[in-house]
């Protein structure tokens, strides 16, 4: 038997595989990285197909309000088709940051003045400027009809007036006719901090102040709200506190988190949520940075500088800012979706179920179907705050969607305040009202000065006779009966609830009393019939 091995045997096995590659065309290889980018590039971005999917509302279907909504507003009942070449949910949010186009106009500013020494700057367009085309920024007071509907926009995180999104709301709605004011967040806009005070996603004050300062500038215009992202849960956190008790007619949150703590987890939970996560950080140590002078003195400043996350910022910045004990504290208390089910006016919530920051997950869809104030309008695709739509992605739905649902409130009966047709919500008996957490005194932040009216400088005491009218509409103290009506409406209500209950509690009782005792009155009737019929024959 011959055993001698040969030279060619020697050759390795892997030589003669790469022998064999180089016999491949260098064309197949190129084809096949470029399918492989494809292939990665489809599941990391969440690429789907484009396509025109309906609008999904969640709304209490007993809700007079909500029924004539949705069916008033075409929009919201139509289908939402985004632009097909931003048909991922991370392109939209994306393109909205690095490249979206705004209207080109200018703003009118006015600086108004908090009693703790902080500055907001209130940027205002008016519908005449849009009209006539000479809008320029300016430091005074505003002027316009007093009856004009105006909107407050509320801006996003580390957003301000100039955001392309904010843009886009505030130029459609005074096409329309609306004058806008957008809110910027202190230390935004331009502006340097000025006290203590720095805004958190819980801190509802400002707006308040805000709101109760435009009503008292302009108390015959019909004011709306809209909140974005973080404006949106400090929005929605407003409405639930003081129910009733706000000026405002209607309000719309767009893309709200709803709850921090599960977008907090959400975010950190996958690569590309990890790199939205990073560039917020970046966000807000820019933000420190702009007011390194009074954030270093109130907050740790070393971890401040190697935060690689929003909740390592927000634990070495927010929470000593706001002085809650934990990251999480602060997190469950500044969260909105404690307080849907106490909002008290209309309200339009718009999110996107691939909304790539504010998961999906958040949402309160039981409380928004429970309280009869609230549609709840998702939609599959959209991203953060985007929603293009047409071929150049010029167009955003949700502002649209926006400026229908206003007209159509304002034009409704609803919007009537005189005639008092707010719905009042029904108390939810949900685990998340009686949580540990829900204290609504903790607003997320402590003011520097004591609680008085925040008033501007600049602004002149009103007289009497708008005084007068304007604290009309609310109860006195020394109104007794009332102060016995406002106290014995829920004693009574609580009273017809128990009574119900227990009737329902009466009949179970009764129907298992006889089920459960039927065994023995059988007999006992029985022998009683046998009884009855020995006696008769007797006789």
């Amino acid at each position: 038997m011959n055993c001698a091995i040969t030279e060619d045997d020697l050759i390795s096995p892997y030589l003669i595989i790469f022998k064999s590659l180089l016999l491949i065309p260098i064309s197949h290889y190129l084809t096949f990285f470029f399918l492989t980018i494809l292939v990665f590039l489809y599941f990391f971005l969440e690429i789907h197909f484009p396509k025109a999917d309906p609008i999904s509302l969640t709304f209490n279907p007993n809700s007079e309000f909500c029924q004539f909504i949705v069916s008033k507003c075409r929009l919201l009942h139509g289908r939402y088709f985004p632009t097909f070449w931003l048909s991922s949910p991370h392109l939209q949010t994306a393109f909205l940051s690095l490249f979206g186009k705004s209207p080109p106009f200018s703003y009118k500013r006015i600086l108004y003045q908090a009693t703790d020494g902080g500055t907001i700057a209130l940027d205002w367009l008016m519908h005449s400027d849009v009209v006539e085309g000479i809008s320029q920024v300016v430091n005074g007071s505003t002027s316009g009809t007093d009856r004009t509907p105006i909107a407050i926009v509320v801006p996003g995180l580390t957003s301000d007036s100039s955001a392309a999104y904010i843009k886009h709301i505030a130029f459609r709605l005074a096409k329309e006719g609306w004058n806008v004011v957008v809110q910027n967040h202190r230390g935004l806009g331009g502006i340097s901090l000025t006290s203590d005070c720095v805004y958190t996603a819980g801190w509802t004050e400002d707006l308040r102040k805000v709101i109760d300062h435009i009503h008292s500038q302009f108390p015959e215009a019909p004011l709306f709200a809209v909140g974005t992202s973080i404006g949106a849960n400090v929005l929605v956190k407003y409405l639930g506190e003081d129910g009733p008790n706000t000026p405002l007619i209607g309000a719309t949150a767009v893309c709200s988190p709803w709850d921090l703590l599960i977008c907090d987890r959400f975010i950190n939970r996958k690569l590309v949520q990890k790199l939205y996560d990073r560039m917020l950080t970046i966000g807000l140590q820019g933000y420190a940075q702009l007011h390194h002078s009074i954030i270093s003195r109130i907050a740790d400043w070393e971890g401040i500088k190697k935060s690689r996350s929003v909740r390592e910022f927000d634990n070495y910045a927010t929470r000593l800012v706001a002085k809650f004990e934990t990251t999480d504290t602060y997190y469950r208390r500044s969260s909105s979706s404690q307080y849907v089910g106490n909002v008290a006016v209309p309200l339009l919530c718009i999110s996107a179920l691939d909304d790539p920051v504010c998961t999906r997950e958040a949402i309160p869809w039981d409380e928004c179907r429970a309280n009869k104030n609230i549609v709840l309008a998702t939609t599959t695709h959209g991203g953060h705050l985007a929603y293009y739509e047409g071929l150049t992605a010029t167009s955003m739905w949700w502002a649209r969607a926006v400026q229908e649902y206003f007209e159509v409130l304002l034009s409704s009966s609803f919007a009537d305040r005189r005639q008092k047709m707010q719905i009042i919500p029904e108390p939810l008996g949900s685990s998340i009202d009686q949580g540990p957490f829900a204290d609504a005194g903790e607003d997320g932040m402590v003011a520097a000065a004591s609680e008085v009216d925040t008033t501007r400088a600049d602004v002149e005491p009103e007289d009497s006779d708008q005084i007068d009218e304007k604290t009309s509409n609310y109860p006195h103290k020394d109104n007794t009966p009332q102060v016995y009506n406002s106290l014995l409406g829920p004693l009574k209500k609580r009273v017809d609830q128990l009574s119900r209950y227990s009737r329902k509690s009466i009949w179970l009782l009764a129907y298992i009393a006889i089920v459960t005792t039927w065994p023995l009155v059988g007999p006992a009737l029985l022998f009683s019939i046998k009884r009855r019929f020995r006696k008769l024959v007797e006789k």
